[in-house]
Order: C-alpha cells, then sequence, then structure tokens
C-alpha cells in the first residue's frame, strides 16, 4: 500500500572526503529542487521525498528511486528536477535519459560497492581506525571555530551582493591572504559560494548572518563566541570544580550583555508560543516574569490575553534592552519593567502567575530554594508557578542537549547546573507548593508547573 502517489527516496548519504557520495555530488541541492518544485507545481499531497542513506551507486549520484514504479535515476541534477516532477510526476511518464532501467546492472553494482565497503571496514578495523564518527566530534571544533570568526569580523556583510578576497578583506579590517583562506573555507563549508574569483552569500548566510535583513541573528550568535572563550576553560572548570572565569553580571560589558539578550531573545521567540499554549493566558490578570530577559515570554502572554499585565524583573542594564522589546511590540501599556535582583528581593504579591524562564541553572539548589519560596509568596492563593527549564532525567545522563548545558554553566558561573525532574519536584514541594506537574515541550526545554494551596 502506497499512501502517496509517488514516495521518492533520494540518497542524501555523506561519506569520508574523497569517497564518492550522493551528498558530494550534489544530492542538497536535487532535494531543495524537489521541494520546491512539488509545491510549485500543486504536487505536495501526490508526491512524499524522503532522504535516505546510501543507494548502492555512490558513483553515479545524486541517485533517487520513484516508487511505486521502482524507477532509478542516476547523476539527477537541481537542473533536471522540473523536468522529473513534470514528466514523472505529473504525467505518469518517466525520463528516460536519466533512468537506469537494467536491474541486473544495478544489483551487480550494488553488490560490487557492498563488498568493496565491507572489506574498507575490515581493513580499518584491523588497523584500529578511529571511527569517522569520534574523529568528526574531536574535529568539530573547526567549523564552529571558523563560522564564528566569519561572525565576529562580519564576513557575510564583507561579501554583501559579491566581494573579491581583497574588497572583502578591506571591509573586514582583516589581512588579504587570511581572509581568503577564511572566505574559501566559508565556500567549503558551504555558507559562501565562489564563481570566478568572486565570493557570493548562500540562501541562508544572506538571511541569517547578514547585517540588515528581518531575520539577521549576527547579534545574537555573538553570544556563542563569548561562550566559546568560557568553553575553552572547560578542563581548569573540571578540576576546580567552579568557573575560572565568572563575573557578575552588571560588571560585563555591553559586547557580552548585548549578544547574551538577543541570544536569549531569539530562543524565546521560537519557544514562547509552545510555553503560552502549554500553561495558558485565559484567566491571567498579572503576572510576574522573574529575570524576564528582554521580555520576549511576557510579550507572548500579553498578546494571548489582551487583560494581563506583566512586570519583567531584571537587572537595571536588562531592563533597558527588555524596554526597547516592549515598546517595538507595541505593549507599553501591559508589559513593565521592574529593576531588582532575583537572587535577594521580595516580589511582592497579588499575582496568579510567575515565570522563571531559564533561571533555576544559574543557582545553586539552595538559591533556588529560596527563589522558589519567595515566588510562592508573591502568588495569589491557587495561583501558578511555572518553570521553563533544560530538564534532566533522573540519572542526568539524558537528553543531552541538558548534559552538556550543564558543563556550560561549570564554565560561566559559581555553582550553577541543569537539575533534575526529582529536584525540581523537592524544591516545589519544599517551597510550599502543590499538584507539580511535568510538562514536555517541543525542543530542548520543558516546563515544571505547581500552584500555591
Amino acid at each position: 500500500m502506497e499512501p502517496f502517489r509517488y514516495h521518492v527516496y533520494v540518497c542524501d548519504q555523506k561519506k569520508p572526503e574523497g569517497i564518492p557520495s550522493c551528498s558530494t555530488s550534489g544530492s542538497g541541492d536535487v532535494l531543495a529542487a524537489l521541494h520546491k518544485e512539488i509545491v510549485s507545481q500543486g504536487l505536495i499531497d501526490d508526491v512524499q521525498v524522503t532522504p535516505c542513506g546510501s543507494l548502492g551507486l555512490c558513483e553515479h549520484g545524486p541517485n533517487m528511486v520513484v516508487y511505486p514504479e521502482g524507477v532509478w535515476y542516476c547523476g539527477v541534477t537541481a537542473q533536471d528536477v522540473p523536468e522529473i516532477v513534470s514528466s514523472h510526476f505529473r504525467n505518469g511518464a518517466a525520463v528516460e535519459r536519466l533512468a537506469h532501467a537494467e536491474a541486473a546492472e544495478l544489483r551487480a553494482e550494488m553488490l560490487a560497492n557492498r563488498k568493496k565497503r565491507e572489506a574498507a571496514m575490515r581493513a580499518r578495523e584491523a588497523a584500529g581506525t578511529l571511527p569517522d564518527e569520534l574523529m568528526q566530534t574531536v574535529r568539530c571544533f573547526q567549523e564552529s571555530r571558523l563560522l564564528l570568526t566569519a561572525i565576529e569580523l562580519d564576513a557575510f556583510t564583507a561579501v554583501g551582493a559579491g566581494a573579491g578576497a581583497a574588497e572583502a578583506a578591506a571591509r573586514m579590517h582583516a589581512d588579504p591572504r587570511a581572509a581568503e583562506m577564511l572566505l574559501n573555507a566559508l565556500v567549503a563549508v558551504q555558507l559562501l559560494r565562489k564563481r570566478d574569483g568572486i565570493f557570493f552569500n548562500t540562501p541562508v548566510s544572506a538571511r541569517f548572518l547578514v547585517q540588515g535583513p528581518p531575520d539577521d541573528a549576527r547579534l545574537a550568535l555573538l553570544h556563542y563566541a563569548n561562550m566559546w572563550r568560557r568553553w575553552s576553560t572547560l578542563t581548569e572548570c573540571v578540576r576546580a570544580g567552579t568557573s575560572v572565569a565568572y563575573e557578575e553580571m552588571h560588571k560585563r560589558s555591553e559586547e557580552w550583555t548585548q549578544p547574551f539578550i538577543a541570544a536569549m531573545d531569539r530562543n524565546a521567540a521560537e519557544r514562547a508560543p509552545s510555553v503560552v499554549r502549554a500553561v495558558g493566558a485565559q484567566g491571567v490578570t498579572r503576572m510576574l516574569d522573574v529575570g524576564g530577559g528582554s521580555a520576549a515570554y511576557s510579550i507572548a502572554f500579553a498578546r494571548a490575553n489582551p487583560g494581563l499585565t506583566a512586570d519583567v524583573l531584571d537587572l537595571p542594564e536588562v531592563c533597558s534592552i527588555a524596554q526597547g522589546h516592549i515598546d517595538r511590540a507595541g505593549l507599553a501599556d501591559q508589559v513593565r519593567t521592574r529593576a531588582g535582583d532575583l537572587r535577594a528581593d521580595r516580589f511582592g504579591s497579588g499575582y496568579d502567575l510567575v515565570l522563571l524562564s531559564a533561571i533555576c541553572h544559574m543557582l545553586t539548589p539552595a538559591q533556588n530554594l529560596d527563589l522558589l519560596a519567595r515566588c510562592r509568596d508573591a502568588l495569589v492563593q491557587g495561583g501558578r508557578m511555572v518553570i521553563q527549564e533544560f530538564i534532566l532525567e533522573p540519572d542526568k545522563t539524558a537528553p543531552k542537549s541538558a548534559a552538556l548545558f550543564s558543563l556550560n554553566m561549570l564554565t560561566g558561573t559559581l555553582a550553577g547546573s541543569s537539575y533534575s525532574v526529582d529536584e525540581y519536584r523537592e524544591w516545589l514541594a519544599a517551597a510550599g507548593f502543590q499538584a507539580v506537574e511535568r510538562i514536555h515541550l517541543p525542543g530542548p526545554s520543558g516546563l515544571m508547573v505547581a500552584r500555591r494551596p
């Protein structure tokens, strides 16, 4: 049974450099062209496209097979896609010039390639060669550092609509030889393109990495460059048991604070709709957003309920950034900023909802218990406490994002960590909350929700 008229499998197998593969032959471009053309020709409900592993014809890629007929296409390019979609998917006529019609020949080549692969694997095992996956993990810092340096130098803005290496280097205030090496490497990782010595942005880099467009993410990504410097001290932090380069928030420069808040705002803008749906905004008249950063969550709750007012509590230097986001959202009559210190201040009273988003991981268990007790005091009877965090499973080895984030807190705080669901339950109960519930959300974070009796 086929749930779609056609089901297309496209090999997108990635292999070590020097070994033929569909990915190095352009399968990514073929997949992108297929999705675009199927939509363009109105066949989105008739054709299912699935990227897959090796189809066994690596030297002839990109390869794809179309079911239910079982038509094999080899050497497909993005330029061939409109013809395949129009002729085959719309009119039922395979494109003969690209189709491989000899089943016996296909089978023989696949079996021969399988034997080569198995022989190579036996040879690697006998030689004690490190697994490719392990080496990829060891080396992945290179591409990360390449991109972060390009962002710090604003290389993608320097390339603009097209620039030679010398022109881009001048705009980056960089050495021409070194800049050309950087730009060539960005082409190699498919974040730039190069034609006749001129560099061009890709659709992805033009959308997200060039200054100016609506989705410009450069300022937020500079936060990861700052994280890089902290993570480079991880060995010393593990030996010491704490951050070896910690600074209090109010002592950090704008070069740290602004990218940090921008990164948190982008994360919050993505997750806020899910949080609002899971928690619900109806019936909430007063909300307190403790350590609310850019005010993204308060803005989302205010948009969901025009009768809701929210107070965003954060440090003075953060409140000024949040106020800009609130003003741009046109919600100054619903969302207010309030300077304060979440580690010590009393929060007032009369709130229906208190939100702690990405706060608890900065604090010790004792600090979190104290914070939750002060949040309880700020709530009306029956009011809800909502914690959004990286929440670890009881053995603290999963999810991976939360386990890695613990190390981020080790490098960046005095005693912060990701905490487990059991720890949150214990703290909430000890702080006087009831009806504690864990809510799973799409993505790396989840919710702990409880009520003041």
